[in-house]
């Protein structure tokens, strides 16, 4: 059990109203351990002004401007996403409070906030490391944030024309993709993108890539699962003669004259678990595994 005074950055969105209710529990079981708490300034105007709570002592950061010993993601997995771009490479842990639908990574419900706080206090809890694909361009780092918890994805701006895409690994050549875009996905992304387009559900932990095609143009490609050590070189061509880089879902125009380049992260993102957690309890419960869904 930890004795000293811990502090805490909460992260959020400001679409659903309903999240303020969480956020005053989480705030109140943090007052009883005379917890410090930061929090992003966005969210932290969306609850004062519209939701008008009272946040009193708590302190206001911009972007990444922030030290905690955890960080609370309010929302769900594309607030969890958001998150983890804030925390880069700062190892800090991250909680994920499901306010919102399915909940892969923010997977603490409201009711479980306060066990999930004392489990903090107490040392009762996991923690798993997620690895991070980066993007470079032509030998340089994707301007803006370069990183992807969940996937890389390169996509098609024309709405009639697929696009052409060169793909290298280890600098050995691999196959050329014509189709509507490519999904380049970590394991922690497996269950988004990467799966409504046809590929495989991956086990956190398995230090694996996969590669699935969007709607490709032959019934041949299948997805690839190569080794997370992998280099991987894409060079596109589109009628359009352009194209877009989505990391996590912030999506890029590129020329099609651009090499892409992609290897691990040099971190690991860090999340919390409740201890005992199980990973295909989550998968199960998530993807409705063996429930009779018959009226």
């Amino acid at each position: 059990m930890t004795s000293r005074k811990l502090r805490f950055a909460i992260v959020g969105n400001t679409y659903q109203a309903k999240k303020s209710a969480s956020v005053q529990k989480i705030l109140n079981c943090l007052a009883m351990h005379e917890a410090e708490v930061c929090m992003e300034r966005e969210f932290h105007r969306f609850l004062v002004h519209g939701q008008h709570l009272s946040l009193d002592g708590v302190e206001v950061f911009d972007g990444n401007d922030f030290e905690a010993d955890f960080t609370v993601s309010m929302g769900g997995d594309g607030t969890f996403l958001k998150t983890a771009s804030m925390v880069g490479e700062k190892q800090i842990p991250i909680i994920g409070v499901n306010t919102g639908r399915l909940g892969f990574l923010a997977d603490i419900n409201p009711p479980e906030i306060d066990p999930m706080v004392q489990a903090i206090y107490e040392g009762d809890y996991a923690i798993d490391t997620r690895t991070v694909l980066q993007v470079e361009t032509d030998g340089q780092p994707l301007a803006g944030c370069p990183f992807a918890l969940n996937d890389v994805a390169i996509l098609k701006r024309d709405v009639a024309a697929m696009i052409t895409v060169h793909t290298t690994i280890n600098g050995d050549y691999v196959t050329t993709y014509q189709a509507d875009g490519l999904v380049i996905s970590t394991p922690t992304g497996s269950t988004a993108y990467s799966l409504s387009v046809g590929g495989p559900i991956i086990v956190p932990g398995t230090h694996v890539f996969s590669i699935t095609a969007v709607a490709p143009h032959s019934l041949n490609v299948r997805p690839l699962v190569l080794s997370e050590d992998s280099e991987i070189t894409l060079t596109v061509e589109s009628r359009s003669h352009n194209f877009l880089v989505a990391l996590d879902g912030r999506s890029e125009k590129l020329p099609d004259s651009t090499r892409l380049t992609l290897r691990k992260a040099p971190y690991r993102v860090k999340v919390v678990k409740r201890a005992g957690q199980k990973y295909f309890h989550t998968l199960r419960d998530k993807m409705m595994w063996g429930a009779d869904q018959r009226g």
